[in-house]
């Protein structure tokens, strides 16, 4: 004699579908890390925003980091939140919520990563006499190459990392829509 078993999952599978489609992952600087130490007049997502499109008004070149950050690891999340929706299928919220959470993480470390390799426009002689008087050594290193005849690049002092709270900030949240 043989003894079929069969379990209704329906309901965690349609609990676990609404939790997907109710959600999103964003990536950047969320008002809660908005904030800079040192009482700084211009906060983190200001920032952002303007490092991301640029202020000709205020000659500050467009240096694109968090669009293109995502875009280079939109691969690895996309196989994520196919990973969320596999769980959603099999009525797995836990599922759902951990490979949301997979996403942000992947999100959050190809922003990061853009921040810190660029390619960036090198920084302007001002912009680095500015960091040299704060007594960043970097800064005085690029301003002495370029003295010495060299081509201005990055490799002394980078584009958006200065004390490096910008990049520090960037980070990710799951929230419902």
């Amino acid at each position: 004699m043989t003894v079929k078993m069969t379990v209704d999952k329906l309901g965690a599978v349609i609990k676990a579908i609404s939790q997907l489609a109710t959600k999103e992952v964003l990536v950047g600087v969320p008002q809660a890390n908005a904030e800079r130490d040192d009482d700084q007049p211009i906060s983190n997502a200001a920032i952002g925003y303007l490092m991301e499109t640029g202020s000709p008004a205020n000659n500050i070149r467009a240096r694109p980091h968090l669009v293109p950050g995502i875009q280079d690891v939109q691969d690895e999340v996309a196989g994520r939140l196919r990973k969320a929706a596999t769980a959603a299928l099999t009525g797995s919220p836990s599922g759902v919520n951990a490979a949301l959470n997979a996403a942000g993480m992947v999100g959050q470390r190809g922003v990061r990563a853009k921040i810190t390799d660029g390619p960036f426009v090198p920084l302007a002689e001002s912009t680095l006499r500015a960091r040299a008087r704060r007594g960043r050594k970097g800064a005085a290193k690029e301003l002495a190459s370029r003295a010495a005849g060299n081509t201005p690049d990055n490799a002394n002092a980078k584009p958006l990392i200065d004390t490096g709270q910008y990049r520090q900030a960037i980070t990710y949240v799951v929230r419902q829509k």
